[in-house]
């Protein structure tokens, strides 16, 4: 069976290249009817944040990606490990990684390093001068094991690093890059323990894959270089490889790497922005796959059964926000709004607005809806609709006319509005009124809906007046007009 994993470091809020790394995990084990499991390695014990697992597993959740196994919060959002391969958390795995250790020692795999950091910069700055390739020189590598056992003993500080081949070729199949080689004698020794007795990723992810049963490895591009250390660890332990599948980087349309620096970079600052997890998915999804064809809409259910390695591309995947923008927009022109209405709900009791039934509310998220590209976006142009928006005068006349025949078009139009019912207080019916009353008195289009529209909204770029209209009520609607006649007197 198929069974890929997501492994974060929760050292920040996850970024949108993680999110892709655990849906494409996600969708290569679903199309092949596998499991998907989600780990956390935090070994990296300085750089570790408070709440990023949970941070990672609410981002996740979001974006429907939810695991077979790991690592998951409950409904009360508790963090969770469900599966019979735990624990899930590497700091809480101390023990495996040393018995694993232990075993690589006493098959003379492993050996124990006490190199100091101090003695490790001279080497590298030595290396560099004469322009080498930086790496461990091999200088404990032979010592007699009684030896650094004896100085183990007595408490002198040290690391233990893997025995790599200095002789001959490692090779593997990866599933985006087809056939990659590299010659042993140009990789160093790896540290697979450090002094504080927490295991290096290198051998984390080792044991942890082959406990876990993980059959597929896809993680980022710049692991590549890593993955001949993890198959002679493999091969050290006796165990079959997985596949591998190394991702192209992501970088913006100035073809940087994606960085902070550069701009929002965490799944969170999207979320927080408006944007929709049909929409991100979607757009996450292409960033170095597509379909073979013109189509460009594809749910999380229509990506698991499209999914391919054959049709992910090998160049970098370029994070063009003007793309994610559009498809957020299709998403939100089609969605139905009892689900818009359930999405904008917390956002509109934060803003402790007054805010009616379903039906109503459908309607006041209907005048933008189509305008806007965010949630944010959508919320706040509505907000006219829930509070006075401060407007000049002048923004009422339309083009020639004056504040005068402003204010004379305006108290005739009240009149007229006041004679309409509150049964045809219709876009549509008041359309109708309206448009009669214009053609009977001649007045000009802009003269009469310009005014109101402003008058409705307080802006110069607003939804119809008639839709605003509808909307507010009769009582608002002619409250509001009298608003802006008193303004133009």
């Amino acid at each position: 069976m198929v069974k890929t994993r997501f492994a974060p470091s929760p050292t920040g809020f996850l970024h949108v290249g993680g999110l892709r790394t655990a849906l494409f995990s996600y969708l290569f084990a679903k199309h092949h009817g596998g499991k998907f499991l989600l780990r956390i390695e935090d070994t990296d014990r300085e750089r570790l944040v408070d709440g990023g697992i949970e941070n990672i597993l609410k981002s996740l959740r979001w974006a429907g990606i939810k695991p077979d196994e790991g690592i998951d919060l409950d409904e009360s959002g508790k963090v969770i490990q469900t599966g019979k391969n735990g624990p899930y958390i590497q700091s809480e795995r101390l023990k495996i990684y040393h018995k694993h250790v232990d075993r690589l020692i006493k098959d003379d795999h492993a050996y124990y390093c006490f190199c100091s950091k101090e003695r490790l910069a001279e080497l590298r700055q030595i290396q560099e001068a004469n322009k080498q390739a930086t790496g461990y020189d091999g200088l404990c590598r032979e010592m007699p094991l009684a030896e650094a056992k004896k100085r183990v003993t007595a408490g002198e500080s040290h690391v233990i690093r893997m025995k790599m081949p200095k002789t001959g070729i490692t090779k593997f199949t990866d599933l985006v890059r087809g056939d990659v080689e590299f010659k042993n004698e140009l990789i160093d020794d790896q540290v697979i323990l450090k002094a504080d007795r927490f295991p290096t990723y290198h051998l984390a992810v080792v044991v942890d894959d082959h406990l876990m049963e993980i059959t597929h490895v896809i993680r980022a591009e710049e692991w590549l270089p890593s993955t001949p250390k993890h198959i002679e660890l493999y091969k050290m332990f006796g165990w079959k490889p997985p596949e591998f599948a190394h991702l192209s980087l992501l970088v913006n349309e100035q073809k940087q790497k994606l960085s902070k620096r550069h701009g929002d970079v965490a799944v969170r600052d999207f979320i927080d922005k408006g944007y929709l997890p049909e929409a991100m998915v979607n757009f996450i999804a292409f960033l170095g796959w597509n379909p073979g064809d013109e189509r460009e809409m594809f749910d999380l259910d229509s990506l698991i059964k499209e999914f391919d390695f054959a049709k992910i591309s090998k160049a970098a995947g370029v994070f063009n926000l003007e793309k994610l923008d559009w498809f957020n927009r299709e998403y939100l022109k089609k969605m139905p709004s009892a689900e818009l209405i359930k999405i904008c709900l917390p956002m509109f009791r934060d803003r402790r607005y007054e805010i009616g039934d379903n039906d109503w509310l459908g309607k006041v998220l209907s005048l933008e809806k189509k305008r806007v590209t965010t949630l944010v976006e959508l919320v706040e142009s509505i907000k006219f609709v829930f509070e006075d928006t401060p407007y000049e005068a002048q923004i009422l006349v339309w083009k020639k006319s004056s504040k005068e025949e402003t204010k004379n078009v305006l108290e005739k139009l009240v009149n007229c509005l006041n004679k309409i019912s509150v049964q045809d207080w219709t876009k549509t019916g008041m359309e109708s009124r309206v448009g009669g009353w214009m053609k009977e008195n001649e007045f000009g289009t802009g003269n009469v809906l310009w005014p109101m529209r402003v008058a409705l909204s307080g802006q110069k770029n607003s939804p119809g007046p008639f839709e605003i209209a509808e909307v507010l009520g009769k009582e608002e609607t002619i409250e509001r007009l009298r608003m802006a006649i008193k303004k133009l007197e």
